[in-house]
């Protein structure tokens, strides 16, 4: 199992701050909010990238229906390179929530999805150097710059990983994610719970997906108790999962006091399950 944290927002020279505690004290990886207006996600990593040496660095999450796909394979190629291989991206549908503004994307559901499919199958086919793309939504021919394959290839092979959102059991979001190196599956009804991740890691072995397949799931534990920490995770180590992110979601995010709730999270460490896992 590996650990990280979702920063949930602050100013960008207080998210560096924050990954640097994060890579001090032990954390495997750091996930920014990408959000429509703010803090540049993409920039913020890469200067993350060059304070540090090991941590993995991504968002959380990308929402590329509302992206330029070609756009985001650069970026993350970028970051890619800048940090040495350890870039991460996860993307999914966006979320439609008034709370969250309006930038008049597109919303409706089934075309969100088609766009979502298309933009995850043009990145994977950019970084093996294929620069063409036809489909019902993109069109993109960048075939005749050979310069382009070379000086945008990542570091990280086959791919970079890509994690998708997966709606467990969903057939749909499901096939999606077979495309794909990672799921953060949530359930179709209820909360996600153990026996889920159970059943979901026998349907990726039925579809020929290997335990390399990342199983990625978040929540909260507590700063002041690593006992208490460890008690909460251990079933999702037990179930099959294989990244634990910490959340602080409430808001609002950038309040001096949430500032110090994951300065004083990320200093506690990551609540490691003392099995060897």
């Amino acid at each position: 199992m590996r650990y990280g944290l979702i920063l949930p927002g602050g100013m960008a020279t207080e998210q560096l701050e924050q990954e640097i505690i994060a890579e001090a004290s032990g954390w495997d990886g750091v996930f920014v909010w990408e959000a429509a207006y703010g803090v540049d996600a993409w920039t913020l990593l890469a200067a993350m990238a060059q304070r540090t040496s090991r941590i993995r660095l991504g968002t959380m999450l990308t929402p590329l229906p509302w992206r330029r796909p070609w756009k985001v394979a650069s970026q993350v190629v970028t970051l890619d390179q800048l940090s040495g291989g350890r870039a991460i991206l996860t993307v999914g549908l966006g979320a439609v929530d008034t709370a969250l503004g309006n930038t008049s994307e597109e919303t409706d559901l089934r075309a969100r999805a088609e766009l979502l499919d298309e933009g995850i199958d043009l990145i994977r086919g950019f970084w093996k150097g294929d620069l063409r793309f036809e489909g019902q939504h993109y069109q993109a021919d960048l075939s005749s710059r050979d310069d382009l394959v070379e000086a945008a290839s990542p570091v990280q092979q086959p791919r970079i990983p890509i994690w998708a959102v997966g709606v467990w059991p969903g057939p749909k979001s499901m096939r999606r994610v077979l495309r794909c190196d990672g799921v953060m599956p949530q359930a179709a009804s209820g909360a996600l719970t153990s026996a889920d991740i159970r059943q979901l890691r026998g349907w990726l072995s039925e579809h020929n997906i290997g335990s390399d397949f990342d199983i990625v799931v978040e929540g909260e534990t507590t700063a002041s108790n690593a006992d208490a920490a460890a008690e909460v995770v251990s079933s999702w180590v037990e179930s099959g999962c294989t990244w634990r992110l910490e959340s602080r979601w409430e808001m609002p995010h950038h309040s001096p006091e949430r500032m110090r709730q994951v300065r004083e999270r990320l200093a506690a460490g990551p609540p490691r399950v003392a099995t060897g896992t």
